[in-house]
């Protein structure tokens, strides 16, 4: 599982129609918490980032690691 960067966390979210609220609900973490890591003022544990992830992974959301033809990225399940 690749690690989720704060722009992948927005853009999946997003993706799945989930508010910052909503996603921090059912990944039992604080909407500030959130919310600070995808504007990338700050770090999440890695066991709350995993819980977020999961959350995200369950809902449709395929995460899509950097390589030569570009950065990370996202995209629904078929």
């Amino acid at each position: 599982m690749p690690i989720m960067t704060p722009l992948q966390m927005k853009l999946a979210r997003t993706a799945v129609g989930l508010g910052v609220r909503e996603l921090a609900a059912e990944a039992a973490v604080a909407p500030s918490t959130v919310q600070r890591f995808e504007s990338g003022r700050g770090d999440m544990h890695s066991r709350t980032l995993d819980r977020v992830q999961r959350v995200l992974e369950e809902a449709g959301v395929i995460f899509i690691g950097a390589d030569a033809e570009g950065g990370p990225g996202v995209r629904l399940k078929a």
